[in-house]
This record gives structure tokens, sequence and C-alpha cells, in this order.
């Protein structure tokens, strides 16, 4: 029946917009890609929040004007310039006002966008006092990460992928690993990253960090998580056969259990020895 298969229709339509609210209600929460999502992960750090301004409410609305101010332009001569209304085409070949609108409107725009973008770009590149320095190392197809003895670290470490058989409940598939970094809540985090192979990229959707891991040179980011969790990103250039299996996973935990966790890590890695400061600072790839 006509009206069965409309109801069903209609069925199908409000589940599927269900899941996306649902999806996107569960993405606020979690600090990783969940089904039906189709925006960005919940902000938990000042940058990531920026990221999420400068693209919602300032580049989104730009683009959704232009493209509604093309399509009526489009509109517009479709119906007022055919050869119906116009039996008699004119022989105008150029109006100099026009030409200088469609050069200038887009320079402003493009201004508008420049301004706040650079601005973002600083936050990122120009690193505040960092209470913790961690050095993490993109390796094929696994990330290391050092902690400095000068920072009360001392430390080095592997994180791996977990295997699907050692997934346990509250697991995920494809982004839980072996070793966690482990952070403190509310305190900037400065990331060295570097390369031992290949080019790798360290990007973290919820903290608002991807920075490029190039062997023989030392990139820096930064950041500040405000709500304790844990939240997942991966490798972000193609680095082999195996780049779709590296992930990253952050703990951002409280100060007293940061304060725990270093003094069970000092132990747990305490045969993989650790840098100092000035080693992390170093431009030259850690190797193994």
């Amino acid at each position: 029946m006509p009206g069965n298969r409309l109801g069903t229709s209609l069925k199908a339509v409000f589940a599927t917009l269900g899941s996306f609210i649902a999806g996107n209600a569960l993405a606020a929460e979690a600090g990783h890609p969940v089904p039906m999502q189709i925006g960005f992960q919940e902000a938990v750090t000042p940058i990531a929040a920026y990221i999420h301004w400068f693209h919602d409410d300032l580049i989104l609305p730009i683009i959704v004007a232009i493209c509604l101010f093309v399509a009526g332009l489009l509109l517009f001569c479709v119906f007022r310039f055919n050869d119906r209304a116009n039996p008699t085409p004119s022989k105008m070949t150029h109006h100099t006002g026009l030409e200088v609108a469609w050069t200038i409107l887009p320079v402003l725009v493009l201004v508008i966008i420049a301004i706040p973008s650079f601005r973002l770009l600083t936050q990122q590149l120009v690193i505040p006092k960092a209470d913790i320095t961690i050095k993490a190392t993109g390796k094929q197809w696994y990330w290391s990460y050092d902690y400095p003895k000068d920072q009360n670290g001392g430390f080095e470490f592997d994180s791996v992928l977990k295997a699907d058989s050692d997934l346990q409940p509250g697991d995920i598939h494809l982004l839980s690993v072996d070793n966690e970094v482990v952070v403190p809540v509310n305190k900037v985090v400065r990331m060295q990253v570097t390369g031992a192979d290949v080019i790798h990229s360290w990007v973290v959707q919820s903290l608002g960090s991807r920075i490029d891991a190039v062997p023989g040179r030392l990139n820096e980011t930064w950041f500040k998580a405000e709500r304790e969790g844990v939240f997942y990103g991966q490798c972000s250039k193609l680095c082999g056969k195996d780049h779709a299996y590296m992930p990253i996973a952050v703990r951002v935990v409280s100060e007293p259990a940061y304060a725990a966790w270093l003094q069970d890590a000092k132990k747990k890695y305490a045969s993989t020895g650790g840098t100092s400061y000035a080693d992390a600072s170093s431009t030259k790839a850690l190797t193994r």
C-alpha cells in the first residue's frame, strides 16, 4: 500500500535523523569518532575550541553565503538572459564597475578569513611556558614517547596498537594502544615530534593538535587539556603499509593521579633508560 510505504520511509528518515543526533551527542563526550557523527569531536583545549569557532562560526557561514549568492546569480542569468527573454543578444563586452567588484570583494573575504587564521596559527606555534615536555617519535608503525629526566621523568616507552584479541571492555577497535600517553589536566604540555624513518603526523583532534613527524627535524606544538578523559588520534601522513594501524591515545588525569603514574612508569619502563631535556631538544630523530 502507498500509505504503508510512505510510513516506512518516514520512519527510516526519522530513525536516520535520530542516529545523527545520538551520534553527535555521544561525540560531545567521547574523545574519538563515533558512528553517525557529522561534526567535530568535543574540544577540550583552547586551541581546539578556537578551531571549532573558526570553522563553524566564521568559515561555514561565509561558504554558505557565497554558495547561495552564486546560485542566485546563476538562476538570475538563466531566467533573465535566456533567448526567450532576450531575442536580441546584448553587445556589451565589459563592465568596469562589475570587474572591480568581483576583484575587490573576494580580496576582502580572504582578508576577513586570514586575520583569525593567522591568529590561530600563532597560537598553535608560539608555545607558552610548558609545565611538561614530551617527545614523540613516529616509527613504522607505532609511536615512542620520551619523558625527560629533568621533568621528573627519565623513561621512554613504545605505544603500539592493541590486537583485537587483547581488547578489554571499554577499549576501541583500531584506536586503543598498549601504553597511553599520560598528562595532567590544566597543564601546558609541549610536544616535541620527530620521525625515525619516514614522515608521520601526530594528530589528536580533541586536543587541536596536528604536527608532522619529520626525520632529522624536531617540530613542536602544545596543548592544555581542560577535562580529564582519554582522547584518541591517528597518524595523518601516508607512511607505509600499516599507516592505518598506528593510533595515538592521550589520557588526561588529575595531578595526584599523574604523580602516581610517573612513579609507576619509572619502574615499569626503567629498562628503556631515558634522556635528559637537552637530549629531548636535539634535532636528531630518536632511534631505537
